[in-house]
């Protein structure tokens, strides 16, 4: 089972008798399911309904904990704090320093109370285990490499924030979006979307004979923009694409290209989603 040490990540506290409301009238996720030992995907968005800050969510004790990019955890509290208002809920950052992530195909259990399951991955059929603090020393690579081989994004190398819906990172098939529980910001912009069947940029996993361009190369259908090139390992890559584009692209077999370099692309099959092959399919 590989381990891997993720030094860039960082995580806060969020406890208090009001910490579930709190969180749950807030970002994306539905914290009242989310069960113990499960670490889901969430996000704070703009009222305009993007993609503020990205995280993962778990239960710890009788609070929770919030796991981001390092980058992003002092502006992640100080929003949390400017909605906190008068709630009794108590915000922090804690002392561990990155997080480990270990895994392996199939079902296995949560190892101690500090290991949490990624259900990103579990939806793709892989057990991917959360652990604070440095408990491996596997290359940051092959996390990466199982990142893209599952369609799974992450903010910053994949898309960049305040730019994407929550439907472009597939939070609507990863348990990090309802669109059953109560209001909570942006939540109008995004249940809109899901409503009208309005979401055309999809993540997609990218493969070329050769290596592929660095992250930020575009890609095309002749000469017209289809999407841009996030994370890459080698020949294999993610991408944030128009699958309406691609699709037709696909169909007429017209060439994707990502810069010079001829590319594949396929949705995850977790998500179910196909690439629509006609106008009319487009917007069903």
């Amino acid at each position: 089972m590989p381990a891997v040490f993720l030094k860039d990540r960082s995580l806060l506290s969020v406890s208090g008798a009001e910490a579930q409301s709190f969180l749950q009238n807030l970002i994306t996720t539905d914290i009242i399911s989310l069960e113990a030992g499960e670490a889901r995907p969430g996000a704070l968005l703009t009222p305009q309904g993007k993609i503020l800050f990205d995280f993962m969510v778990w239960q710890e004790g009788d609070g929770y904990t919030i796991e981001t990019d390092a980058g992003q955890r002092d502006g992640l509290l100080k929003r949390l704090t400017m909605y906190k208002l008068r709630a009794a809920v108590t915000l922090a950052p804690r002392a561990d320093e990155g997080v480990t992530v270990s895994w392996s195909e199939g079902a296995q259990g949560v190892r101690d109370s500090q290991s949490v399951r990624d259900s990103r991955f579990a939806k793709a059929g892989v057990t991917l285990i959360r652990q604070p603090g440095k408990h491996g020393d596997g290359e940051e690579a092959l996390y990466d490499a199982l990142r893209i081989a599952h369609g799974i994004v992450t903010s910053g190398s994949d898309f960049a924030l305040q730019d994407a819906f929550p439907h472009d990172v597939l939070m609507d098939f990863n348990g990090g979006l309802s669109f059953r529980k109560g209001c909570y910001v942006g939540q109008e912009v995004v249940s809109r979307m899901q409503h009208r069947g309005t979401a055309r940029r999809r993540v997609v996993t990218v493969s070329a004979a050769t290596a592929l361009p660095e992250t930020g190369t575009e890609i095309s259908a002749a000469g017209k923009p289809v999407g841009t090139l996030g994370s890459v390992e080698g020949d294999h890559g993610l991408a944030i694409v128009r699958i309406d584009r691609a699709g037709a692209a696909i169909a007429a077999g017209t060439p994707l290209l990502a810069g010079e370099t001829p590319v594949s692309l396929v949705l995850p099959q977790w998500s179910g989603l196909v690439f629509p092959t006609s106008a009319d399919e487009a917007s069903a």
